[in-house]
């Protein structure tokens, strides 16, 4: 994989603002050497650090995710398709030395998507991803990261990423994270997820954790065996939930266990005049690996 071109990086001493612009896909290879650098603390704040690059769909690339995922081909691109290709970014920015945690701490849990326009198979897509947010909780912190993803100007699709690492940061700042919906009702779908793919979607997302490719390193840190990356498995849950095209679309989704390789799971939905919630359920656990909504979008933004 060829080194990153990185054409500017600014750090404004005042405001610890630092901007990454990409001319190609971010590398790999420099996120993993950048992980093992020793990270500042929380004591510092967070920077302000925010990363761009524009991305041309190639068609090979968007059959290829489509195929990880389990999503049906269609005329614009799936609403996680940002949500993955996007994913470079975040660990661009996660990986950042000024970034306050370690990323091999980090876990993603929360995910908030909203679409609020069409974007064509063959679109040059304007990434923009940032630091919106942190909080201190009793027993960790948590990281959102915006996204906005459109062609030129217009923004057609944003997220909002939250990230967890476990620790002790000092007094709470929030008393409650939003909570996942229940979902009670019988199976609506059983069938058992893909034996492998890691690598190859690890490829599309540049998040090539050891926990999705290695079952050693999983075991390492307390996991059975490797498992999914979540978005994979947010793929494979929603081709199998009622379809609807309407725009804006919102998709919430916590991330509460992982998904294994090979796993048979179940998932519950039910849908009512506010949207779908779902659930995946794993090999039998009661508790969800997945609970998500689909439904109509609000016209304000995410952020």
């Amino acid at each position: 994989m060829p080194p990153d071109r990185t054409l500017s990086t600014e750090m404004s001493p005042v405001n610890r603002e630092i901007r990454l612009d990409y001319g190609q896909r971010p590398s790999a290879l420099a996120f993993m050497a950048r992980a093992l650098r020793p990270s500042p603390g929380l004591k510092r704040g967070v920077p302000a650090i925010s990363a761009r690059w524009r991305h041309r769909v190639a068609p090979a690339e968007l059959v290829r995710f489509n195929a990880l995922s389990g999503l049906p081909e269609s005329d614009t691109l799936p609403l996680l398709y940002p949500h993955t290709i996007a994913f470079p970014l975040h660990m661009a920015i996660l990986t950042q030395p000024a970034f306050p945690v370690p990323i091999w701490r980090v876990l993603q849990v929360r995910n908030r998507i909203r679409q609020t326009a069409p974007l064509p198979r063959d679109a040059t897509l304007e990434i923009m991803v940032r630091v919106a947010g942190h909080r201190i909780l009793e027993k960790g912190a948590e990281f959102d990261l915006h996204t906005t993803v459109g062609e030129g100007a217009t923004t057609a699709w944003e997220s909002e990423n939250t990230f967890y690492v476990r620790g002790r940061f000092g007094a709470p700042t929030a008393d409650a994270v939003p909570e996942a919906p229940k979902v009670s009702l019988p199976e609506t779908a059983t069938w058992r997820m893909p034996a492998g793919g890691g690598w190859h979607y690890g490829g599309l997302s540049g998040d090539y954790n050891g926990v999705h490719m290695f079952g050693w390193y999983a075991r390492k840190l307390g996991f059975p065996r490797a498992f999914f990356h979540p978005q994979r498995v947010l793929g494979q849950c929603l081709a199998r939930l009622p379809q609807t095209a309407a725009l804006p679309l919102g998709l919430e989704a916590w991330i509460k266990g992982p998904v294994f390789y090979g796993a048979p799971v179940a998932l519950r939905h039910e849908s009512d005049a506010d949207g779908t919630r779902f659930a995946l359920h794993v090999d039998g656990d009661a508790r969800p690996a997945i609970v998500g909504r689909l439904r109509q979008a609000e016209e304000a933004g995410i952020r």
